[in-house]
């Protein structure tokens, strides 16, 4: 039965990734280092993840930043998946230098229902979903985009955004060349 094939084979692709996200977790965990170190253009990362999905919009500049980009890419990933799942469209991505400082910042904004401000630290905790949720996932997609980012030298906050549901700010140092600049 060709619906039963196509069926099994989301689950099959669930799996894989609930085991992919468990294994960066635990990696993540024990201390590992970064594997690599390069300039990565934050901005380039995104607009490649943002092509994989409808109804995303990016906005932004060039943003160089310094690190493993396999682990970059799955936390630009993350974020839009998370905001695929738990919000609504447009999804919109900025990423844009901090004005006076030196780091980049992305945000990622969906237009759904938002996250109540007591959850909004919680959010990121491994396992957890917000109350009442029905969602797919296995609630690791936000807590390995904080590792990430901390690996990083950055941080991961879920910020208020007037007009959008839940809007996530990931900063991370700018890389040494685009300081100078």
């Amino acid at each position: 039965d060709p619906a039963r094939e196509a069926e099994l084979a989301a689950d099959i692709a669930e799996l894989d990734a609930l085991i992919d996200e468990i294994l960066t977790a635990s990696r993540l965990d024990a201390g590992a280092g970064l594997e690599s170190s390069e300039d990565v253009d934050l901005l380039a990362l995104a607009a490649e993840e943002c092509a994989r999905y409808d109804e995303c919009q990016l906005d932004g500049e060039s943003a160089p930043v310094r690190g493993d980009a396999r682990l970059l890419r799955r936390m630009v990933r993350n974020l839009l998946e998370n905001a695929r799942r738990h919000g609504a469209p447009p999804v919109e991505v900025e990423v844009r230098r901090a004005p006076g400082v030196d780091s980049i910042g992305i945000e990622v904004r969906d237009h759904g229902r938002g996250v109540p401000v007591a959850e909004r630290e919680r959010i990121f905790a491994p396992f957890h979903r917000l109350p009442g949720s029905n969602a797919t996932g296995a609630g690791l997609g936000l807590s390995l985009v904080r590792e990430i980012a901390r690996r990083h030298g950055g941080d991961a906050r879920c910020v208020d955004a007037p007009g959008c549901g839940t809007c996530i700010r990931v900063t991370l140092p700018a890389a040494r060349a685009s300081r100078a600049s």
